[in-house]
């Protein structure tokens, strides 16, 4: 709840600066005829529009994933090429595209991981929640980029099962990351993926967000609008 926002925050955040930024907050390459923006977290929040959320006519079927991925020869789906890219120590990957072996880091609770079958791959922004915030007015190829996003690193990130599984489709006025210094990169990206999408924040959802925004005040959110 947003009265247990602030608690600790100040003193846990993580700082991003433009020089210095986690993987996984970095700038997506720039699609033709956008711009990458740039901006603190304070001034990012401020751009996410504000509209209520309905959920009606939602299924998860309705977002198509996982696809084959960036390079449909290689055999590997969306996951597997996430897992992939995220990988601290890179997997043995057979035919089918099977991974064994790696070494993940989970940055929602600080995890270390070794067999990839034990990670998720995060929707930054839940597809539950996106179909709130605007994607229920998007057709079905736009939906299926969505949900299969790479071309900017903070849309997909692989973490524990257990993390993924709490978050569900919340948003951050009711989950954070367990980890505390994992709170001011969480809503940095959080703010970046509504932003490339075009995607709107209840008034509840923006309320937490403007919280957190004066609590991680060294926060550098990027992102690049989506074609």
């Amino acid at each position: 709840m947003i009265k247990n926002l602030t608690r600790g925050a100040t003193a846990l955040c993580l700082a991003l600066s433009p020089l210095a930024l986690p993987a996984t907050a970095t700038a997506a390459p720039a699609a033709p005829g956008a711009a990458a923006q740039v901006l603190n977290l304070a001034d990012a929040v401020d751009l996410v529009s504000i509209a209520d959320e309905s959920r009606t006519g939602y299924t998860r079927d309705k977002f198509k994933h996982w696809n084959t991925g960036l390079d449909p020869a290689d055999g590997c789906n969306t996951r597997a090429e996430v897992l992939q890219a995220e990988a601290v120590e890179s997997p043995a990957v057979a035919a089918g595209c099977k991974l064994s072996g790696g070494l993940w880091v989970s940055y929602y609770d600080g995890q270390e991981v070794n067999d990839p079958a034990k990670l998720d791959i995060d929707h930054m922004v839940p597809l539950a929640e996106s179909w709130d915030s605007g994607a229920s007015n998007w057709d079905a190829k736009r939906r299926e980029a969505y949900a299969n996003d790479q071309d900017a690193a903070a849309s997909l990130v692989a973490v524990t099962a257990r993390t993924n599984r709490q978050k569900a489709d919340q948003d951050p006025a009711t989950w954070m990351p367990p980890h505390p210094d994992a709170q001011c990169r969480y809503i940095g990206e959080w703010t970046a993926t509504k932003l490339r999408w075009n995607l709107t924040a209840d008034q509840t959802e923006a309320d937490a967000l403007k919280v957190y925004a004066e609590a991680c005040e060294t926060t550098v959110v990027h992102y690049t609008p989506a074609p």
